[in-house]
């Protein structure tokens, strides 16, 4: 049975940054990934990822600078991006692109579905997989130092190994890929994402066309079990004129709002991206904060292996929060609130023809943090949120 510093499961933008990472420090990898699978995902990425993972500007299939958001009786609101772009990428080609470096920095790169976490807590688990994208294909096991579970929200390692990992909330999401329209009209730009805050599309979460060059992305989310997704684009779509579109693609996968109490077993198990729960919440946001959860796994078991203390696993969920726990907090009181009613969510896109507001949003989605160097706008902006929710400023 061969043995591994670490064994990755998922090679997705966690999956493969941790495994990139670990296998340029010099470590012996396995990436373990079934290959093919693409979930759900608008496809956004800041400018900021770009530099600090080293991706190339042409892994961009779009460039972004207005965000269109809709309120439920069609009012619209045009936020300039500013002197930035968001850009937008194909997970399809994006996730093969990070895992064919991770391969080339020196990791094993093995396709198959995984199996189970054996021994975890002995310092010496061993990964049951099935080798090939079969689930019916030849068992073969692995044994490694620490086990880097990287494999999605219903994370399956997290669910062996970490206690209450079961207990993640999920806002489940669908979505279509398309081939764009030819020309932009109102209900499409090339350079533009459009976000609808409509009960009919979601109930309690936002819908969206977004761009990526030759196709596009239509889609919903929701944490209410029994909501018709398909339905709802398929009214999106319609009532956008959208449906008469060649469609090309249909997926559906859970994303998590809310990153987990725990994401290591103490001893060698540690959690990455969607399996530790960091996705953003109110936006949806996952890929840049997938890999920014799989460098600091890396991180962890580096000094892991370093020092030969187990206790530095936990290391990696401390250091994330540490930088971006604020913005998840505030995230998930706007969603908890804003997005329960139509009234609300009439209000919410009023807010956001405010320039404070609009300034204040891009200026974190860039910095990936709360922006604190203006009081005075944070001010501004506290008093015009009561005014909306006193009645006090109709939307």
């Amino acid at each position: 049975m061969e043995t591994y510093d670490a064994v990755v499961v998922g090679g997705g933008p966690s999956g493969a940054t941790a495994a990139c990472d670990l296998a340029t420090l010099g470590y012996k990898v396995m990436l373990l990934d079934r290959q093919g699978r693409v979930k759900p995902c608008g496809g956004a990425v800041p400018p900021r990822l770009l530099e600090e993972f080293e991706v190339p500007e042409e892994m961009l299939v779009a460039r972004v600078d207005t965000a269109r958001i809709l309120s439920p009786t069609g009012k619209r609101v045009d936020i300039p991006v500013g002197d930035g772009f968001v850009g937008m990428v194909d997970r399809g080609p994006f996730d093969e692109w990070l895992r064919t470096r991770a391969e080339a920095r020196g990791a094993h790169r093995v396709r198959g579905n995984f199996v189970a976490v054996e021994d975890a807590g002995t310092g010496a688990p061993i990964v049951r997989y099935k080798e090939g994208g079969s689930r019916s294909g030849e068992e073969r096991r692995v044994q490694a130092r620490v086990v880097v579970g990287a494999d999605g929200a219903l994370s399956q390692v997290a669910r062996q190994t970490i206690r209450r990992a079961d207990k993640a909330r999920y806002v489940f999401a669908y979505h279509e890929i398309v081939e764009s329209p030819s020309e932009p009209s109102e209900v499409f730009g090339p350079a533009r994402c459009d976000v609808y805050y409509d009960g009919r599309f979601s109930p309690d979460f936002y819908s969206w066309v977004f761009p990526h060059g030759e196709t596009t992305s239509i889609g919903t989310g929701t944490e209410q079990k029994g909501f018709d997704m398909r339905g709802a684009i398929a009214d999106l779509r319609r009532d956008t004129g959208l449906d008469k579109l060649r469609t090309i693609k249909k997926e559906g996968a859970p994303i998590p709002l809310k990153p987990l109490p725990r994401w290591d077993n103490g001893r060698d198990v540690i959690l990455a991206g969607d399996a530790a729960g960091v996705v953003a919440p109110s936006s949806g946001e996952g890929i840049f904060y997938a890999m920014t959860g799989g460098r600091v796994a890396a991180r962890a078991v580096h000094e892991m292996f370093e020092t030969g203390n187990p206790k530095a696993l936990a290391r990696a969920r401390k250091r994330f929060l540490r930088t971006h726990g604020m913005v998840f907090r505030v995230l998930g009181i706007m969603q908890d609130f804003w997005y329960t009613t139509d009234n609300r969510r009439e209000r919410f896109v009023a807010i956001c023809r405010d320039r404070d507001v609009q300034e204040l949003t891009f200026e974190g989605y860039m910095q990936k943090e709360l922006v604190k160097a203006r009081p005075l706008a944070h001010a501004r902006i506290f008093f015009k949120n009561i005014g909306h929710l006193t009645g006090l400023v109709s939307p």
